[in-house]
């Protein structure tokens, strides 16, 4: 019962407002203390956690790499590639990010989308491109409106489509759980061409709103307007 206190340990320090990295790192080792491991151990704990999912810190490499390209006008750029599509608004711009970000998640690329590699820097940008083109300058409240949407259109292409891969970590946990609880025999691709039509309702669905995107933005109070001139 004495381990437990480390929840206790996390749960005051983010009371606290404290910094999360330093109370979860507290609070692991107040665990492995009162769990009965020595100093040394403790700290191998952390290392043998950290060597093990080193994926963890991939954005301390990225997020550089992105700043510096935002430096540079890496978002200008992507401004301009939208402004030469004139049929292209910013619901039809991100109804399409939505579908490319379901099929790559669908064949194992969850990584190569995202919102710190592409949604901050590419997909927001270029949708209120796309939508500045159509209305003119853009009050605050219609921007924040926008990069909702880009970074939900993310997210359900990936959650959707990640399951439809045969490989992802939460097809094979379902299997194994299942297969280990009921002696059952339940196989990868079972699960996967399961998950194909909730992954279609999810894109036709998602789709759909964003496609109103545009028509919200239409109706947008003309005083904010004239405040986005000013």
């Amino acid at each position: 019962m004495l381990v437990l206190l480390g929840v206790l340990v996390v749960v005051a320090g983010f009371a606290a407002r404290r910094n999360p990295l330093l109370v979860v790192g507290v609070a692991g080792i107040v665990t492995g203390l009162l769990g009965g491991l020595s100093p040394r151990e403790v700290l191998a704990a952390f290392g043998t956690g950290f060597a093990g999912s080193r994926g963890v810190t991939i954005f301390a490499v990225t997020l550089p790499v992105i700043g510096l390209l935002e430096h540079h006008g890496l978002q200008e750029q992507a401004r301009r590639l939208v402004a030469r599509f004139a049929s292209l608004t910013a619901g039809r711009f991100l109804a399409l990010y939505l579908l490319l970000r379901q099929l790559t998640s669908a064949v194992g690329l969850g990584g190569v989308l995202g919102h710190a590699q592409t949604v901050r820097p590419l997909a927001a940008p270029m949708a209120e491109a796309a939508a500045e083109r159509a209305h003119g300058p853009l009050p605050d409240k219609a921007r924040e409106r926008i990069r909702s949407f880009a970074a939900s259109a993310d997210n359900v292409g990936f959650f959707f489509g990640e399951d439809v891969f045969l490989a992802v970590g939460s097809i094979l946990l379902i299997t194994g759980f299942v297969n280990t609880t009921y002696h059952t025999r339940l196989e990868p691709l079972e699960l996967a061409l399961w998950a194909i039509p909730t992954a279609v309702c999810a894109l036709a669905v998602h789709g759909w709103r964003l496609l109103r995107l545009d028509r919200g933005l239409l109706v947008a109070p003309p005083a904010d307007r004239k405040a986005a001139v000013k």
